[in-house]
């Protein structure tokens, strides 16, 4: 069951991103980059950001770290580089999902967070975790797109839910 949860989780996250993505698309290179008020200050540095601590998760599922310095780290200065790395990167949790045993998700991850230090967390719960937190970023994202004139992006999972007719 909760596998199947899972799924659907990273099947959302991809489909939450191209419709994030096509609200985006109109949006000029300088409001791209301009600080709207946002954590990571501007579009890119939020989906960057995005892209980066998906990088870091995914490194920990699968057993190879993923390094960075600090959350905000610049993984890719190209938008549109930018936009083609998340989109990739959010596909393969899809894989990664389909590919793990139904047992793993009754257990444990077990990693260094980025201060080196030892964590323990439930691994179904982390990984929910990752796609709960790409929903946090993309909604300030989408508030910054509709207040640039942008139409707003229906994302929430209920929809995927529908159109997917789950």
């Amino acid at each position: 069951m909760i596998k199947a949860h899972t799924l659907n989780m990273a099947g959302y996250h991809v489909w939450a991103y191209e419709r994030l993505f096509a609200s985006l698309e109109a949006v000029s290179d300088a409001d791209w980059r301009a600080d709207h008020g946002l954590f990571f200050k501007s579009l890119h540095g939020t989906l960057n950001h995005l892209l980066l601590a998906d990088l870091i998760w995914y490194g920990r599922f699968t057993g190879q770290p993923y390094a960075a310095a600090s959350l905000a780290d610049e993984v890719e200065s190209d938008r549109t580089a930018l936009l083609q790395r998340a989109r990739a990167q959010a596909s393969r949790w899809l894989d990664l999902v389909e590919a793990t045993d139904e047992k793993a998700f009754g257990g444990r991850l077990r990693y260094p967070n980025m201060a080196g230090q030892p964590c323990d967390t439930p691994w179904a719960g982390t990984l929910l975790h990752v796609f709960n937190h790409a929903t946090h970023h993309r909604g300030q994202m989408s508030a910054v797109a509709t207040r640039l004139g942008q139409p707003a992006p229906e994302m929430d999972f209920v929809y995927f839910l529908r159109l997917s007719g789950l």
